[in-house]
């Protein structure tokens, strides 16, 4: 193996440590709790663990948090009020909807409807708007892209004059991600379903981010020798050695990039655990701005 593995496990610990250090500092002063509210709509499994997993971050760190489990069919109306009751919480200060939500919610309505102080997703029109203008600041920058840049600056990647290419085009993570980029000034592709000959553009890649939901799909060959890989995918992949019957993979077939590249994340254990402690981060960075 070439390439110098990104531990996502240990940076996002060393996040978390920071966070929790904070958080006791802020208490001690006198200071409320930051506090995280969920909100969760329906019973999709996946989307409840998330949930949960976020719930025992809050409480390890020693933080606030709030649970919000909606009905499925709750109409647009009941869903807003609960957003706008959470906006006028003073103990609340950060809300975070769980996405996808139902599809006969409008999902876009609901973001913008949270407090921009609050909006610790990152997701609001108004935040991401700040994102893309040269010279302005978001309050909050979505958190796995902002997990994804903060992994290359800890390895020591260097992103300025890097060409940079993203593959895929979320509004969740590829286009917050390629923002981020070209504000710390690479040169950035984004690749998508409509981009023809995706491994030649790929392979003039010095950083890759992959977020395009296809397993194992850059292939080894298609790699710059040298280059520093993300993988923010996580998909399952039939196994008959693992008791589950599957094993969780990339976006990236690892065995073959890691030949290749300089530096990469594994999956999972990379990107996955870096969500939830820049969650942490913008939780905190709420309260301090909320204080103010």
């Amino acid at each position: 193996m070439t390439a110098q593995l990104i531990d996502g496990k240990l940076i996002a610990q060393q996040v978390r440590d920071d966070v929790a250090a904070k958080v006791t500092a802020r208490v001690a002063a006198g200071k409320s709790k930051p506090t995280l509210a969920t909100v969760l709509v329906g019973e999709r499994v996946d989307s409840a663990t998330y949930v949960r997993a976020k719930g025992k971050a809050c409480e390890e760190l020693g933080m606030g948090s709030v649970s919000h489990h909606l009905p499925a069919d709750i109409s647009q109306d009941d869903l807003e009020k609960v957003i706008k009751d959470l906006n006028a919480d003073k103990s609340v200060n950060g809300i975070l909807v769980q996405l996808p939500l139902p599809s006969h919610l409008n999902e876009e309505r609901v973001l913008q409807l949270i407090s921009i102080e609050k909006d610790v997703d990152g997701f609001s029109p108004l935040n991401i708007g700040r994102l893309a203008q040269k010279g302005r600041e978001p309050l909050f920058v979505p958190c796995t892209p902002y997990g994804c840049i903060y992994l290359l600056e800890k390895a020591g990647v260097k992103i300025d004059g890097a060409n940079a290419v993203v593959l895929g085009r979320s509004n969740i993570v590829g286009m917050p991600a390629a923002l981020l980029l070209i504000g710390k000034n690479a040169t950035v592709t984004v690749c998508h379903s409509r981009t023809k000959d995706i491994a030649a553009v790929v392979r003039e890649a010095d950083i890759l981010i992959a977020a395009i939901g296809k397993p194992e799909f850059v292939r080894g060959d298609w790699i710059k020798p040298g280059a520093a890989i993300i993988d923010v995918g996580i998909n399952s992949k039939p196994d008959a050695t693992k008791k589950s019957g599957y094993r969780l993979v990339g976006d990236v077939n690892f065995d073959e990039a890691k030949e290749v590249a300089g530096f990469i994340t594994p999956v999972p254990g990379g990107v996955g655990p870096m969500t939830i402690a820049m969650l942490m981060n913008n939780t905190y960075r709420a309260a301090e701005i909320q204080d103010k």
